[in-house]
């Protein structure tokens, strides 16, 4: 720092040249400050440096005083710093040696906990040290020095001018206010960023960074402030926009004309409140598709809120802890919530948080440690760009009591009308953990002005309802690959995308949602899947028309929370409020064929429901000027100015001007004795009269020349000079009062805003709907009988959903059948071969059940489904390093997640279960875990193995259980071809037939899954002789056991005799070995 000062002197003893000046700083009063003021401000400084100390040597009071100024102004830059602790040590590794003290620091640098470098002021090693100083030293030395100035001392730096300018010292003032955001000031055509937000800008959006006076800066284009908001937020950053609130006309009028132009915060935006004009401006209002690329964004952006409540000391030592959870999402309006109790593993926190796919996180200052580590693993799956954001708010926004008082102050006294106590007394209702992420979701949304979509409880949903819902936890969603698929993360490969052809993004959201909430009512599932089944079987052109419609439409959804929020533009809300008036008008033009030709209640009812939501839209459609509402026009937008005086009012004045101004024209003709002048605009300059240079004689000395070329010369007179004066701030008292009457403009409309939303869901639906019908034209899907009264799966020749479409038509499917039935065979052990096809086989049954409980076809030749009220999987094996977990510890707590949640009415899926420890113990684990399912949960089972001791249950429950095996053919080759030694050095050589069949499979081959992975051969050669030789011992060591058993049972001399001459030669050859 001292060496920045050291050049803002010798800045100060050489001005900079007028021209360059002048050329920089031309376009905006505030830019002009610093250039034209610089020399003065500096010359000032020094005098005041140097008049106390008129006694001392000249050189020695210069160095005692710049010392001091650089304390003060440090310890101005310190109150807004990031790291208060950090030492300043970039510096003093240049090798600046230490100063003395002298009178007039000593007593400020006792405070220091560095000695303050040295002020050289020779201009050759000033210069040099200079251009040391790079970026992250000038950063660093921001950060070095203790928060040393109090309040006076700030005046100080004020009333002595000291090194800061006037926009230097207004953005000081915003930092300390908004710590944690990356400020974007605009300042006149561009915005800026200063300092450390300037190196994160400069990191982030690559674009150039430099010092600019006292702190590093780097700048944007004003019409590119949305693309470069957007992706500072898609970083994980907080943004805020420090808009101008003055302007260059009314502040000439006004008394403050020579000071700073004001400015204020506008707008914060992060990852999930990423809303309102700056961010989300509509290009081309004619091509829909252009704008949906435009507006593109993740399909949900959920804000989530977690709270934990560990009432009871000896839940909290044992992990277990009540969690309540909050998450909103304010681009669409959206408020869920739950609580729920969870283990120590947190499988129900990651069940709801992989459900849900927040971009944020709002988390208390400390947390439980098995929380920290879940939250920690799934953020760090995330790609950089795609990072989950955490905001960390204080442990006193968590705590109940605060809670309480916060959430009763904002229903009581903050939301408007009548309502107030009775939101308030449906919110007290809530669980205390719902409360207190509720009163910190307040808290945090009222930083944005979002706080509104809170308002109406009535609204709020439970995520969790085991009475609505299908149970499918976190594990379930990931081993089924419903959201993602599991080798890259992206929805390609997995259930959605096999059942996703939505053509809007507000149906692709609630199909999203149908997938992870399988339905349990038998009436509202056989509704859907009759709507699927009248659009695919019905021979009316209506459903094709009304698919029709839904094909580029921009976002409503979101579109319409934008203009809720009142942070839309012009164009968003022309583009909403005519798009949803075409949509009202095209369906009221249906609604007597819908009445006729459509037999689907769901259906028929979303559809004529719309127009009479719809019909408040067209009366605000019929207020605006359509060319003014597409270009942006505020002072045009209205056509009708009845409810808008203050507006009418400004534009009669302004027309009074325009008037008089015009009635001034034919006396500037007599003047200049040109009876054909007329006005021009050139560069924004209106009213000019443009004089050839050769009659510039004739022009009246009072007038003033604006402009000239070498032709001719531009002039405004001297009425004209006035009047243009009073007709801008007219025009920008104009501007003012339309932006106030749009803001009411857009609260008249917000009234609405719950029977539009609600059309809105109706046409999600139907485009759910349309998705579906169109899973089912693909071939060879059926309608599922779905049945409350029976726990049954029976499948005929079902495929899996997913790997039939990626296979498509060259490799066809291996179909398989199912049949499992409470009353009868509830449970398949499920043996055979490596890559065999058994867990494709598994996932396929439970794709299908969920599939059927959605509403959708299956693919499959029939299908009866018993509705389930869980899915729970325990399949793969992979360790959890964030959790502190191994491969086998994963297992087991996947596996006793299951015990404690599977019911009667459950499809529980447990595939290699006890394969991560040893033979011994894997078996025991194995064989103890299924007989539990089968006599205690009595569920349908599907459990997988490689241990045929675990098939022996079959014998013990042979009602309850069946045998069953992927089958395949061995290779007849192997056993031809070869001798005996050839047989034992190669292994077995079989095919596939991906084919469920009755029967234990003995061996699992696994030797032929090493061949096809291009292991050695001289390696597969000894591992299959290893393997004949084990088997040979294995089965020797059975018939030994089985001889002697039998003998243990004989009684006569005679048997005994007859048992011996049996087993003894054999037992002595087999000694041989």
């Amino acid at each position: 720092m001292d060496v920045l000062l050291e050049a803002g002197e010798r800045r100060l003893a050489r001005p900079e040249p007028a021209s360059k000046c002048g050329t920089k700083r031309s376009t905006s009063t505030e830019s002009n400050e610093p250039c034209e003021k610089k020399t003065k401000v500096r010359q000032i400084t020094l005098e005041e440096i140097c008049n106390p100390l008129k006694t001392q040597d000249k050189k020695e009071s210069q160095k005692c005083e710049k010392s001091r100024i650089c304390l003060e102004t440090l310890g101005r830059l310190r109150e807004f710093c990031s790291d208060p602790n950090q030492q300043c040590t970039s510096l003093r590794e240049d090798g600046f040696q230490e100063t003395e003290k002298c009178p007039s620091v000593t007593g400020r640098s006792s405070e220091l906990k560095n000695p303050l470098p040295s002020w050289d002021s020779s201009p050759k090693v000033a210069q040099k040290e200079e251009l040391q100083c790079n970026l992250s030293q000038f950063s660093a030395s921001l950060k070095s020095y203790e928060n040393s100035q109090n309040s006076s001392e700030t005046n100080l730096n004020k009333r002595t001018k000291s090194i800061y300018t006037p926009l230097e010292l207004q953005f000081i003032e915003m930092k300390k206010k908004y710590k944690d955001a990356v400020l974007c000031v605009e300042c006149g055509y561009k915005y800026r960023f200063f300092g450390q937000d300037a190196e994160i800008a400069a990191k982030e959006l690559n674009i150039y960074c430099h010092l600019d006076h006292n702190f590093m800066t780097a700048s944007i284009p004003s019409h590119r402030l949305f693309v470069h908001v957007r992706r500072l937020v898609a970083k994980g950053h907080k943004v805020g926009v420090i808009k101008q609130m003055e302007t260059a006309a009314l502040k000439a009028a006004g008394e403050n004309k020579s000071s700073l132009f004001s400015r204020k915060l506008t707008a914060l935006y992060t990852k999930s409140t990423l809303i309102g004009e700056d961010v989300n401006p509509l290009l081309k209002l004619d091509d829909s598709v252009d704008v949906e690329e435009v507006t593109a964004d993740v399909p949900d952006s959920y804000l989530l809120c977690i709270c934990e409540n560990g009432d009871h000391l000896k839940d909290r030592k044992k992990g277990d802890i009540v969690t309540g959870i909050m998450a909103v999402q304010p681009t669409t309006g959206e408020v869920i919530f739950d609580s729920f109790r969870d283990s120590a593993s947190r499988s129900e926190l990651e069940s709801r948080v992989l459900r849900l796919q927040p971009v944020e996180i709002i988390l208390p200052s400390r947390l439980s440690d098995p929380s920290e580590k879940l939250i920690h693993s799934i953020t760090s799956m995330r790609l950089q760009d795609d990072r989950i954001r955490i905001e960390r708010m204080e442990n006193l926004n968590f705590e109940y009591s605060h809670a309480f008082q916060r959430v009763t102050d904002f229903y009581a006294k903050e939301v408007p009308g009548t309502a107030g106590p009775q939101n308030l007394s449906v919110i007290l209702s809530l669980d205390k953990p719902i409360i207190c992420s509720l009163a910190a979701v307040i808290t945090y949304l009222k930083e944005f002005n979002l706080e509104k979509m809170l308002y109406n409880p009535s609204n709020f949903k439970r995520l969790s309802s085991e009475t609505e819902y299908m149970t499918i936890n976190g594990t379930t969603m990931k081993n089924l690959e419903i959201l993602q698929n599991q080798t890259d993360m992206k929805t390609k490969g997995s259930l959605l995308w096999v059942l996703d052809h939505t053509k809007t993004s507000f149906g692709r959201r609630r199909l999203k949602k149908w997938v992870t909430q399988p339905l349990l009512k038998l009436s509202e599932i056989n509704a859907r899947l009759d709507a699927v089944s009248e659009i695919l079987l019905s021979e009316s052109s209506v459903f094709g028309q009304i698919q029709n419609l839904l094909c580029k439409l921009p976002d409503l959804e979101r579109g319409l929370c934008s203009v809720f929020h009142k942070k839309c533009s012009t164009q968003e809300f022309f583009l909403i409020v005519s798009t949803l008036s075409r949509l009202d008008s095209e369906i009221q033009a249906f609604v007597p064929v819908i009445q006729s030709h459509v037999r689907s209640p769901l259906l028929k009812d979303a559809l004529l429901e719309i127009p009479d939501l719809l019909s408040p839209v067209k009366q605000y459609l019929k207020i605006l000027n359509e060319e003014a509402a597409k270009t942006g026009d505020k002072t045009q937008l209205f056509r009708d100015l009845t409810d808008f005086p203050a507006i009418r009012k400004k534009k009669e004045e302004i027309q009074d001007v325009l008037s008089k101004i015009q009635l001034h024209l034919p006396d500037i003709r007599k003047q200049i004795k040109n009876p054909s002048a007329e006005y021009v605009a050139v560069s924004g300059q209106e009213f000019l009269i443009e004089v050839k240079n050769s009659h510039k004689s004739s022009v009246p000395s009072d007038w003033v020349m604006v402009s000239s070329t070498k032709a001719v010369s531009r002039f405004h007179s001297p009425l004209v000079t006035e009047s243009y004066r009073v007709l801008q701030q007219l025009r920008e008292q104009l501007a003012l009062h339309c932006t106030s009457g749009w803001l009411c403009f857009l609260d008249r409309f917000s009234e609405h805003y719950h029977p539009v939303s609600k059309a809105i869901c109706h046409l999600a639906t139907v485009d759910c709907l349309f998705s579906l019908a169109q899973v089912a034209k693909q071939g060879d899907y059926c309608r599922p009988t779905v049945q409350d009264s029976r726990r049954e799966i029976i499948i005929k020749n079902g495929r899996h959903p997913v790997i039939d479409v990626l296979l498509g038509e060259q490799d066809q499917y291996v179909p398989n059948t199912t049949s499992l039935s409470g009353d009868g065979e509830r449970v398949m052990i499920i043996t055979g071969p490596n890559m065999g096809g058994k867990s494709s086989y598994i996932k396929q049954v439970a794709l299908i059940t969920v599939m059927a409980q959605i509403g959708s076809f299956v693919p499959a030749e029939e299908a009866t489904i018993g509705i389930v009220d869980g899915i729970f999987t325990r399949m793969g094996a992979a360790d959890n390093i964030y959790k502190g977990r191994s491969t086998f510890m994963e297992e087991l707590t996947d596996t006793a997640e299951i015990i404690r949640k599977a019911t009667s009415r459950s499809l529980v899926i447990l595939d290699e279960l006890g394969r991560g420890t040893s033979t011994h113990d894997g078996i025991a684990i194995a064989y103890a875990t299924l007989e539990h399912f089968i006599r205690d949960v009595q569920a349908l089972t599907l459990f997988v193995t490689h241990y045929p001791s675990v098939c022996e249950l079959q014998r013990l429950y042979p009602r309850a259980v069946g045998n069953y095996h992927m089958a395949f053919l061995l290779s007849e080759e192997d056993t031809t071809q070869h001798t005996g030694s050839e047989v034992e050095e190669n292994p077995e050589c079989i095919t596939f037939l991906y084919q469920i069949t009755k029967g234990v499979s003995a061996r699992s081959y696994g030797l032929n899954v090493a061949k096809l992975a291009d292991i050695p051969e001289e390696i597969l050669k000894k591992a299959a002789h290893k393997s004949k030789e084990l088997e040979r011992i294995v089965n020797m060591k059975r018939k030994k056991m089985k001889s002697f058993a039998e003998a243990w049972k004989i009684n006569d001399s005679q048997e005994l005799q007859k048992w011996k001459n049996m087993y003894e030669p054999e037992d002595e050859r087999k000694d041989s070995f």
